[in-house]
Formats: structure tokens, C-alpha cells, sequence
């Protein structure tokens, strides 16, 4: 009689068993999707790495070593895959630069998590401790940190470059990174000293010339060259400049309508009229000494006609037409001006002034450029050149790049060493500090210590060094207190990286670190998929 009593619990307990396989396979097929994405961009890291070459479905081609630009082109369909992919981009608007660095770190920690998984530790312990580990991670990177100041502009200069030198265009890095400083502290507002608003830097992109011929216009430039339908001015001294907003051509009516001429002496009357509305206006304009128009892109009609540029020309005033609308802003924050909706508003104390409008040849094609503007609103454009588009736009991006690392800088004044030896730094710390944890913590600790080693290991073996014997190197050498000794690419051992002048912005450091583990938690959490059709 107590034979079934005793197996009435033991029978709810099969019951109650849900079997765990699959929530471990799918976990598994996340981390290894995502660990391919890493492994894809693992090797254009560092000043050694490889570049991509994308090709679009359009026929594109895109080459770059910008970590968010390559997985933004890649077509990720696996949903965890697509999580590294946000992750890339998460730091390009963090902190700009490091893209590559913080999907190669995720990928890393990842590789561990799967060690532990098979170990039977629970991923919520796992997640757990990578919490604890960021926040120790982040403390030591700032411990080892060297404050600087904006006024010292080598070490702002030393920044860039070492940006610069993972890039196609590191051979002119001696240019564009003195440029970039230049480009971000002339921005930079008094009254907000650590905000930089990167969309104060226009960056235009003409062919032609080379990477040398870049150069930063204290002004305006437009991409476009001045109108010459009635050989109009083409050169402006004391230039009075008007954003104008609204059209100078014939009205028309709101619905769509037909006139009917039975005669010629009403067709010579609408003619006439036309003409006395133009002329009106340029008479309008004219008065308030106005000699540079603007003009933005009009969707409902011709901005200009035939006509109207021909009176401007008599008037001798330059005309640029079709200025986008979305340029509108940065000019008449750069101009000191007020943009001009309606012709009964087009007074003298909207005009912006400037010393010299002019188009120049460049190649063979013209831009319109202002300089000498008074009292200028605190922005700046780049005219970067290149022999094809394709190293233009790379050059763009690049230099983008360079901009956030100074933004960076500007928003938190730290600089790091770079070349691996953070992480070598931080995976010594946090190994000594796994000891003291007890418990499956440490174990934990203890692994995503020896992940953060893939940062050097990388850069050895991009570089086409023996990335085993230069990691251990670089043990030893952190070991005995040289916190700064990392592995110099160019002579192929390892040094103290900052007196080689390889720095990078503390921001950068520890956004990839932080960015990294919340990205890997995320996946950590995940134990099952759902597709909803």
C-alpha cells in the first residue's frame, strides 16, 4: 500500500522536466552567427588590417576599413547577427571611432561565454558578472588615463593620426589630421566648451586632384558653380549676401488651369506683365544693395527662368540656384543671416556680408566659394579632393573618424595609450581581481579577462607578427609594471606606446568595453526565437 505513495511525488517531478535542449541550441546558433559577423570584420583592425570591398545590388562598390560602414552594407539576417550590427553602430554614434574593435571584443567574449555555457554555468550568472566586469573595467582604463588639454594641440594632433593610421588614407595622415584638429576647435562654442556638434563641419567632396589638395575654407563652399545664363558677375567684392526662399518667375495658379489667347496684342500683354513682375522684384532686391542671391531648390515651379537671370545679370548680381533645402540652416548660421520667405520681407538687416564671393575652376568643373565673411557664425567646411570616388568617399569617412575622436576628447579631456595596451592592462587587472572572487564569479572574471587579450592578438597577427609570442610578451612586460608597453606595428615589437605617440580619447576605450558586454548580455539573455509570419 505505500509503494504508490512514495512515487506520486516523483512522477509530478518527470512531469514538471522541460527539456532545456533547445533553448541551448538556439542560444548556441546566436552566439555562433554572431561570432561570424566578428570574424568578419576581425581582420581590418588595427594600422596593418586588410580592407573590404563591398559590392552592392546595384552595382556599387564601396571600399573601406570602417568597421560600422562594412556590417552597414552587409546584409545580416540572422536576428542575433543583426545585434552586432546595432552594435557597430551604437559606437560610431558614441564615440565615432573603435567600431571595429567593439564588434572584434564582442565577438571575443561571446567565443567565452560558450566555454562557460558548456560548462554547465547558468547565463544569468554568466550575464551577471560581465555587468561586474564592465564596471571594474571601466574604473581601471580611467585609472590609467592621462588628462589633456585642449590648448595642447600635439596631443590632439597625436589622436587623430592614430585614427587615421588603420585607414586607406593613412599615408596622409600628416595633413588631415592637423585639419581635423583645426576643424573641430574652431567650432567648438565658448559659452558650451565640451559640445561639438558635428554637423557644424560640412564636408564637400569634389573630384579631381588628390588627398593632398584637401584643405579646410574658413567660409562657404558650394558644390555648384554660379549661373551664367546672361553672363552674370562671377566675382563679388563686398558681397551683400541674401538666402532667398521664394521664386523669382511668373506666378502661377494654385489648380491647374489653361489660359486662352485669341490675340497677339494679349499675348504681348501677358509677356509685358511677366517682365514688370520680374522687374519689380529685382528692383526690390536691387534697392537693398543686395549682390549675391541664394536661391533654394523650389518644388512648385522653376526658381528662375531664362528671364529673370537674364535682369539679374543687368542688376550685376551672382546668382547660385538650386541650394538644397537642407543646407539652408548651415548657410545662414555660417552667414550671419536671416533666410528670406516672401519678397515683401527682403530688407538690408537679413543680408549676410562678405568680403569676397568668386567661383573657382577646380578640375573641370566650378565652385562658388565665400571667404571673409563678418562676424561668422562658428562653423567651417572641408573640401576634400580625390583622384576617383571611391577614395573620396573613404577619405570622407576617415576623416569623419578623426572628427569624433576630437569630439571625444573635447567632451571628456583623457587620453589613452593605445596599440593593446589597455586591454593587455585591463586583462592583468581583472585576472588578479578574478582570484579574489569566489565562487562561479571568478571563474567568470577569469575568462573575460583572457577574451579582452583578442584586442593585441589581432593586431599582432593583422600586422604579420607571432601574435602568441608578442601576447606573452606583452604579459610579462604589464606584469612588471610597464602599463603603457604595447605592440608597435611599424618596428614589429613591442614598446612604450606613448611616447611612440599612439593615443587614443579614454571615450572611445570604454564606450567599446561598455557597448560590448551590454551587446553579449543581451545575447546571453536570449533562449528562444520566435519568427511571427
Amino acid at each position: 500500500m505505500a509503494a504508490p505513495a512514495i512515487s506520486q511525488p516523483r512522477s509530478s517531478k518527470t512531469e514538471s522536466y522541460v527539456d532545456n535542449k533547445r533553448k541551448e541550441d538556439i542560444r548556441h546558433a546566436n552566439i555562433v552567427a554572431a561570432r561570424a559577423v566578428a570574424d568578419a570584420v576581425r581582420t581590418s583592425l588595427g594600422p596593418k588590417g586588410m580592407d573590404k570591398m563591398i559590392s552592392t545590388a546595384s552595382g556599387e562598390v564601396i571600399i573601406t576599413n570602417d568597421g560600422a560602414t562594412i556590417l552597414n552594407k552587409m546584409e545580416v539576417l540572422q536576428p542575433a547577427a543583426k545585434m552586432l550590427v546595432e552594435l557597430s553602430k551604437s559606437q560610431d554614434a558614441a564615440a565615432g571611432d573603435g567600431t571595429t574593435t567593439v564588434v572584434v571584443i564582442g565577438g571575443a567574449l561571446l567565443k567565452q561565454c560558450l566555454t562557460l555555457l558548456s560548462s554547465g554555468i547558468h547565463p544569468t550568472v554568466i550575464s551577471d558578472s560581465l555587468h561586474k566586469v564592465s564596471i571594474k573595467a571601466v574604473d581601471v582604463l580611467t585609472a590609467m588615463a592621462v588628462p589633456v588639454e585642449l590648448s595642447d594641440r600635439e596631443s590632439l594632433i597625436k589622436s587623430a593620426s592614430t585614427s587615421l593610421n588603420s585607414k586607406v588614407v593613412s599615408q596622409y595622415s600628416t595633413l588631415l589630421a592637423p585639419l581635423a584638429v583645426d576643424a573641430v576647435l574652431s567650432v567648438v562654442d565658448p559659452a558650451k566648451p565640451d559640445l561639438v556638434d558635428l554637423r557644424d563641419i560640412k564636408i564637400v567632396k569634389k573630384l579631381g586632384g588628390t588627398v593632398d589638395d584637401t584643405e579646410m575654407v574658413k567660409g562657404l563652399v558650394f558644390d555648384k558653380k554660379a549661373s551664367h545664363a546672361a553672363g552674370g558677375p562671377t566675382r563679388v567684392e563686398n558681397a551683400k549676401i541674401a538666402v532667398i526662399q521664394f521664386q523669382i518667375s511668373p506666378p502661377k495658379t494654385d489648380i491647374e488651369q489653361s489660359i486662352v489667347v485669341s490675340d497677339y496684342t494679349q499675348m504681348d500683354r501677358i509677356l509685358k506683365e511677366e517682365r514688370n513682375y520680374i522687374l519689380g522684384m529685382i528692383k526690390k532686391i536691387k534697392a537693398t544693395g543686395c549682390n549675391v542671391l541664394l536661391i533654394q531648390k523650389s518644388i512648385l515651379r522653376d526658381a528662375v527662368t531664362d528671364l529673370s537671370l537674364h535682369y539679374l545679370a543687368k542688376a550685376k548680381i551672382l546668382v547660385v540656384k538650386d541650394v538644397e533645402r537642407d543646407e539652408i540652416e548651415f548657410i545662414t548660421k555660417t552667414l550671419n543671416c536671416l533666410p528670406i520667405a516672401n519678397i515683401e520681407h527682403f530688407r538690408e538687416d537679413k543680408l549676410g556680408h562678405a568680403d569676397l564671393v568668386e567661383e573657382v575652376s577646380l578640375g573641370d568643373s566650378k565652385i562658388v566659394k565665400i571667404t571673409g565673411i563678418k562676424n561668422m557664425g562658428r562653423t567651417t567646411t572641408v573640401l576634400v579632393r580625390g583622384s576617383n570616388q571611391l577614395v573620396i568617399d573613404e577619405a570622407e569617412r576617415s576623416l569623419h573618424d578623426a572628427l569624433c575622436v576630437i569630439r571625444c576628447l573635447v567632451n571628456k579631456r583623457f587620453l589613452i595609450a593605445g596599440g593593446g595596451a589597455p586591454e593587455i592592462e585591463l586583462s592583468r587587472q581583472l585576472g588578479a581581481w578574478a582570484k579574489v572572487l569566489h565562487g562561479m564569479e571568478g571563474y567568470c572574471v577569469r575568462s573575460f579577462a583572457e577574451a579582452l587579450e583578442v584586442i593585441p592578438y589581432t593586431l599582432a597577427e593583422n600586422a604579420g607578427l607571432n601574435p602568441i609570442a608578442i601576447v606573452t610578451e606583452l604579459r610579462n612586460r604589464h606584469a612588471q609594471g610597464e602599463i603603457n608597453a604595447g605592440i608597435n606595428v611599424r618596428k614589429g615589437q613591442i614598446t612604450n606606446i606613448l611616447e611612440e605617440n599612439v593615443v587614443q580619447p579614454l571615450l572611445v576605450s570604454t564606450s567599446a568595453i561598455t557597448l560590448a558586454t551590454e551587446c553579449v548580455r543581451m545575447i546571453l539573455k536570449i533562449d528562444d526565437i520566435v519568427t511571427v509570419r
